[in-house]
């Protein structure tokens, strides 16, 4: 594994940049299979750059994005520098939200639908991607109007080092299935609830207490066939009861997405089943 300079190219909830250093050091120091079935923006992806990745997320338009700038990267390049060459009004911003949607709904899956993607990304409310009952994308602009969308020789190293890199959307546990001894799985799901009211959710579908102990029993399945997993998640109650018996680290962390700047420190756990 290199650890070169590609980044993401999409600010994600629950990114791990500010943790690598942490990750990478607890990862094991060999492994053959990378999978990481919560991809998200890939922090620890791009950063470690394993040779045999298979990538996950349950959010289309995300992995459609990936597909995109992997087998399309000249064109996603030309049409965001087009995009960036106007300035980002607010009334550019909610048309180019609204074609956005339009492409949605008539499940127009192709590069502009990737630019698209990106753009909102960069330009919409703490980079979050939230949608509404219908599916539609709906947080509203940063109140920016500078700023380019992508770094297009990051954007070039993505789409060279995806070029080997299987790409999926489907179930965590799907994604999961070719797992085998000294794999290693990195597992990022979304976080679980701070308290019995609260929930993240970044897709219409969410993610919900039941799903985290079918992960919990995935995570025990994986650790049965000789795999290495790594998960991190908040430091709960129920985060303890689920994996209890593995090791468990707790770590400070910013929430550079909340909403509310108060509540943008926090904890959370490593955990691991292997040492």
């Amino acid at each position: 594994m290199s650890h070169s300079s590609t980044q993401p190219f999409v600010k994600w909830a629950g990114g791990k940049r500010q943790l690598l250093e942490k990750l990478r050091s607890r990862m094991p120091s060999a492994c053959k299979k990378y999978y990481e079935p919560f991809v998200g923006g890939g922090a620890l992806l791009f950063d470690s750059k394993p040779e045999q990745a298979f990538i996950n997320d349950i959010n289309r338009e995300l992995m459609h994005t990936y597909e995109a700038i992997r087998d399309s990267r000249d064109e996603f390049i030309s049409r965001m520098e087009e995009m960036d060459r106007v300035t980002c009004t607010k009334e550019f911003y909610y048309k180019t939200r609204g074609r956005y949607n339009e492409k949605l709904s008539g499940g127009e899956y192709d590069v502009e639908m990737a630019v698209l993607f990106v753009y909102l990304n960069k330009h919409c409310f703490n980079g979050l991607y939230r949608v509404n009952a219908k599916g539609l994308f709906n947080v509203p602009w940063n109140q920016k109007i500078s700023g380019k969308s992508i770094d297009i020789e990051n954007i070039k190293g993505v789409s060279y080092y995806l070029q080997n890199v299987t790409i999926t959307c489907q179930d965590f546990e799907t994604a999961l299935e070719g797992a085998e001894a000294q794999d290693f799985i990195y597992l990022d799901s979304p976080y679980a609830p701070l308290n019995p009211t609260s929930f993240e959710a970044y897709t219409k579908e969410g993610f919900t207490i039941e799903e985290h102990r079918r992960l919990a029993e995935v995570f025990r399945r994986l650790t049965d066939k000789g795999c290495y997993c790594m998960l991190t998640n908040h430091n709960t109650e129920l985060i303890h009861e689920l994996y209890d018996g593995f090791f468990m680290e707790e770590i400070d962390v910013r929430r550079a997405i909340n909403s509310n700047a108060s509540k943008r420190v926090g904890k959370e756990l490593i955990i691991r089943n292997y040492r």
